[in-house]
């Protein structure tokens, strides 16, 4: 098995895990509906995209409670 003739420093041992390092994701609000939307997307909550509506979503269904016997 391969050994290391000599140790890394630890800016180059930082240097590489920097790059592994996760960045959180830019959102932008909904002009609608304030969802939070990445950018250039069409909104999931309400489907509308720079004004018009591209994704016509449905009315949630009414779901009737079962009543307890």
């Amino acid at each position: 098995m391969a050994l290391p003739k000599q140790r890394h420093t630890r800016h180059r041992r930082d240097r590489a895990r920097r790059e592994l390092e996760m960045t959180p994701t830019k959102t932008v609000t909904c002009p609608k509906c304030a969802a939070p939307i990445l950018p250039h997307h069409a909104c999931p909550k309400c489907g509308e995209y720079r004004g018009r509506v591209v994704i016509k979503k449905a009315l949630p269904k009414l779901v009737k409670a079962k009543k307890a016997e």
